[in-house]
């Protein structure tokens, strides 16, 4: 396998193609169709606007496609260049143009005997060999064969990152929660407001905690400032239990460890290299949670069902790989959502998880999502002139129906939905679990055909109050329903959402795969915080920026 220099640039602009006119132009003539007459017109929908793979059922009978939909946008992708560009990924070419990389987090879960090359070079047994040595270190964990600087055995694990490098582990660590081993704490830092390293070490024990610091470069602001906090509790603690005994030259090294690539960094901070757990310019930090960025969900898991978690990306990336475009869920999500956002003017997206594990999966996605493909302009550099990520939230249900169902349902916009959910329950509880499928199934029904003034009527609801409770329906929703939450099907999940974005990134003709719009704002802050404590007035900004720097000065106190 090789790879190409740089990414193909887009051969026509998208909005010009006959596949997008032709998409425009079906959406103009079915924009009054709700879903009712859809389903009163086709007996089978809920079963023809299905798709299956991987342990996951995806029913999308109740967004506003037909066939005719459906082979439009099949063909949309056509013209995109989709099947070819997704070749390209998979085989390791440069297709992240404008960093010049390639986009191989696909090989992070590709199992022994793979190849995947970069540059000419196999790149699955240096993977494999990351993974190994996580295993490792993980048993050392997990048995209490590894010791701190006082010979006690490590109960509580911090990660300190920020971004991809805290959100994946953060998600994963939850949602697998039923599956860790609870006599680890496991815990995540990743705001630079003090707040977040004082109130998460609290109630720790210095002698028994582990910090692992997740920073590619080992410079991230964010994450070295909640580090070197860590460095001096870590020491103040040890140093109070020690006494006169002073601390083993090792103390740090026995108390930290490093995901990154910078070993001179890495080592200047006291950590044993042994201990640094290293990734690759070809993964994007928001598609890092199955490398060593994940060392602390499987330090909580342990390494066979961090396997399994791998298990389940790889048959998701197989199934994206291999599956013609009609019958492959990625593709098929990621159109629908194309569909809804550039021919029905929905700007957001909700994420509605039914499962209490999956209290984190919306706020990750914000990233995976928003990071990818909020971008405004093509991979040749022109202005783009169609609208690209729509805005990702959501919470997990039932809390979030009586929250903002209430918008959902009657508000004068239109939110389509994923709803996600689980047939087998993990919490023991199955009358529980009953409810919360009743309720999901419930939800989207609602939303898809509501309720006519006529059915209110007839009800006995009177009539000062029917206009109040008429519900529109017509809302769009697509339900995923897996079998049980395990860590292989939190692999296929995240996989899909993955998938789904390359597929919208490629439709956009953007780069999904590069963010620098982070980087103004971080420029800025290097900027302003030396201005912070700064005996001059600060006048160098817009009048703004300038009164609240020196309103801050004289506020601040120390």
């Amino acid at each position: 396998m090789t790879s190409s220099n740089a990414d193909s640039r887009p051969s026509a602009r998208l909005d010009a193609t006959p596949a997008w006119k032709a998409l425009a132009a079906h959406a103009r003539e079915t924009r009054r169709r709700t879903l009712a007459e859809l389903f009163d017109g086709d007996q089978r929908r809920g079963e023809r606007f299905t798709a299956e793979a991987v342990g996951l059922r995806m029913d999308y009978s109740k967004q506003h496609v037909d066939s005719t939909t459906m082979k439009l946008l099949l063909d949309l992708a056509k013209a995109a260049g989709l099947k070819s560009r997704i070749t390209r990924m998979f085989r390791g070419d440069r297709i992240n143009a404008t960093e010049r990389r390639a986009v191989l987090h696909t090989a992070l879960r590709a199992p022994r005997d793979a190849v995947v090359e970069v540059d000419g070079r196999n790149v699955v047994p240096d993977v494999h060999e990351v993974l190994d040595r996580m295993a490792t270190f993980s048993r050392a964990i997990r048995s209490g064969r590894w010791k701190g600087a006082t010979g006690r055995r490590i109960r509580s694990v911090v990660n300190i990152g920020i971004g991809g490098s805290d959100l994946g582990p953060v998600m994963a660590h939850r949602a697998l929660a039923h599956y860790g081993d609870r006599s680890l704490n496991v815990r995540f830092v990743s705001n630079v407001d003090g707040t977040d390293f004082v109130e998460n070490v609290r109630d720790l024990d210095p002698e028994e905690t582990l910090f692992i610091v997740s920073s590619k470069t080992f410079t991230t602001l964010e994450t070295m400032t909640n580090a070197h906090t860590a460095r001096k509790w870590l020491l103040k603690g040890l140093r109070k239990a020690t006494g006169s005994k002073g601390l083993p030259e090792d103390a740090i090294a026995r108390h930290f460890a490093a995901v990154s690539t910078n070993a001179e960094e890495v080592a200047a901070f006291g950590i044993d290299t042994r201990n640094m757990f290293g990734f690759w310019d070809w993964v994007g930090g928001r598609y890092s949670m199955d490398s060593a960025i994940g060392l602390s969900t499987m330090i909580a898991i342990g390494p066979d069902r961090f396997r399994d978690l791998l298990r389940g990306f790889h048959e998701m990336d197989e199934h994206f790989r291999t599956a013609p475009l009609g019958r492959n869920l990625p593709v098929l999500m990621g159109l629908v959502g194309v569909w809804n956002n550039n021919f029905r003017n929905c700007s957001t997206l909700a994420v509605l998880p039914y499962d209490q594990y999956l209290s984190r999966f919306s706020a990750y996605l914000q990233q995976l999502e928003m990071e990818s493909n909020g971008k405004h302009v093509t991979l040749d550099g022109t202005r783009v002139r169609w609208d690209t990520c729509p805005t990702i939230w959501g919470e997990p249900g039932t809390n979030g129906q009586h929250a903002f169902y209430q918008m959902i349902h009657q508000g004068t916009r239109i939110v389509p939905c994923d709803f996600l959910v689980f047939c087998k329950s993990i919490s023991g509880l199955p009358h529980h679990h009953d409810l919360l499928v009743g309720n999901v199934l419930a939800q989207a029904e609602a939303l898809a055909f509501g309720k006519s003034r006529a059915q209110c009527r007839a009800e006995g609801v009177p009539p000062e109050l029917v206009p109040h409770k008429e519900f529109d329906g017509n809302r769009p929703s697509t339900t995923i329903m897996g079998e049980r939450l395990t860590p292989h099907a939190l692999g296929t999940l995240v996989a899909l959402y993955e998938h789904k974005v390359f597929t919208q990134g490629t439709i956009w003709q953007i780069n999904s795969f590069d963010q620098w719009g982070v980087e103004l704002g971080k420029v800025l802050a290097k900027r302003i915080i030396p201005e912070l404590s700064s005996p001059q007035t600060v006048t160098d900004h817009d009048s703004s920026t300038n009164a609240l720097i020196n309103y801050y000065r004289r506020h601040r106190g120390r």
